[in-house]
């Protein structure tokens, strides 16, 4: 449901070669900005109704949210302490009563802190896993759009994304087997994929048609069906 770590990304030597200021860094506002317009129409009653998510009801949806935007934050400034070392898995989120200050709060200051190149270098950690910088952001995109479009169908509202930002999460979510670099002598890690008992942490992909909208087919990816509904 939340982290999954791709080997389809370049994440060997991160330390070593660190991200040119040069090149184009993904830009993580366009998203955070989305979900933050879409809390303005979440009341109290949509609050306990389901969501794409098995185990989260919309509260514990945003509550989520709330925990990984915190989590990524602190790994985008190497700021490695609790929000970073432990796993979005471990319990049910729980969302505080001043949410509606806090997490759009939270989505600035993620989307801000993923502006800095410095914060695409190196390594760091999320969920307490280390990783290289370049693919905890690209991770911190994923779980942003995702979610985000699991908020918006949860509460009946429109959701888009641009292409650059579904690019990144195909890539990310894509089979290993079928992405750039997938075998398993490309240097990733096989842990950093698998839960703690062995286990993806997504369900596996849901079949969809080759031409089916992009966005349709990341949401497929992530093992939820692009036609969910309340209910359905």
């Amino acid at each position: 449901m939340s982290f999954r770590w791709s080997r389809c990304l370049p994440c060997t030597d991160a330390q070593e070669n660190p991200v040119s200021d040069a090149v184009t860094l993904p830009d993580l506002e366009q998203a955070t900005r989305r979900i933050a317009a879409l809390l303005g129409r979440v009341d109290d009653s949509r609050l306990d109704g389901p969501t794409p998510c098995p185990d989260y009801t919309v509260r514990e949806l945003l509550g989520h949210l709330t925990g990984l935007a915190a989590a990524f934050r602190d790994a985008a400034r190497k700021d490695l302490g609790a929000s970073t070392a432990v796993s979005p898995d471990s319990a049910l989120p729980v969302l505080d009563d001043d949410w509606r200050e806090v997490l759009p709060r939270r989505l600035e200051e993620v989307a801000a802190a993923w502006r800095s190149p410095d914060a695409w270098t190196g390594m760091t950690r999320a969920g307490g896993v280390e990783l290289p910088g370049e693919v905890a952001g690209a991770v911190a995109l994923n779980e942003l759009v995702v979610h985000g479009w699991d908020l918006a169908r949860s509460t009946g509202q429109p959701y888009a994304a641009g292409e650059a930002e579904l690019r990144s999460c195909e890539a990310l979510l894509a089979p290993a087997e079928d992405g750039p670099g997938g075998s398993p002598e490309d240097g990733a890690d096989d842990s950093l994929e698998d839960g703690s008992d062995g286990e993806s942490l997504f369900g596996p992909p849901v079949p969809v048609p080759g031409d089916a909208p992009l966005l349709d087919r990341v949401i497929a990816l992530s093992g939820r069906r692009p036609d969910w509904q309340p209910g359905s």
